[in-house]
C-alpha cells in the first residue's frame, strides 16, 4: 500500500531538514528519496529507513521491529529497510539525525552501482 498524500506531506515537512524530499510509488510500495537517492520506503503509511552494515548501530532500536519484506514463490524477502520508531516523530533532531544516516547508506548503495551507459553497455556485450 502506498503512502496517503496526508502522509506524504507530513514526511516531506519531517525530513525537510535533509533537503528536498520526494515520494514516488514503487511495487506497491512508496519510496521517499533526497537528492536522487532512496533514503526511505514507506508502506501503510509507515515509514522505513535504508540501513546498512555502516550505519546499523544507528538503527540499533529499529531491530525490535521486522525489516520491510515482501512475499515471492512462497517465501519471505527482507529488505535493508528498518521501521523507524513512532517516538522519532516526537523527537525531531532524532528523527533527523536517522534521516542522515539512513541518507548516507543511500550514497553508498549508489555509489555501487554501474552508472546507467555502463549498464547498457554490460547489457550490449552480454548479448554478443
Amino acid at each position: 500500500m502506498v503512502a496517503s498524500e496526508t502522509y506524504a506531506e507530513f514526511l516531506r515537512e519531517q525530513l525537510a531538514p535533509l533537503d528536498r524530499i520526494t515520494l514516488r510509488r514503487m511495487f506497491g510500495k512508496t519510496g521517499v528519496f533526497c537528492g536522487g537517492v532512496m533514503l526511505g520506503m514507506v508502506t501503510e503509511n509507515t515509514l522505513y529507513f535504508r540501513v546498512d552494515e555502516e550505519n546499523r548501530a544507528t538503527f540499533r532500536e529499529a531491530e525490535a521491529f521486522p525489516p520491510l519484506n515482501y512475499a515471492k514463490k512462497g517465501q519471505t524477502i527482507d529488505l535493508a529497510f528498518w521501521r523507524v520508531p513512532e517516538r522519532l516523530f516526537d523527537e525531531p533532531d532524532e528523527l533527523i539525525a536517522w534521516g542522515q544516516a539512513a541518507l548516507a547508506a543511500a550514497h553508498r548503495v549508489a555509489a555501487k552501482r554501474p552508472a546507467p551507459k555502463q549498464q547498457r553497455a554490460s547489457r550490449q556485450s552480454k548479448r554478443s
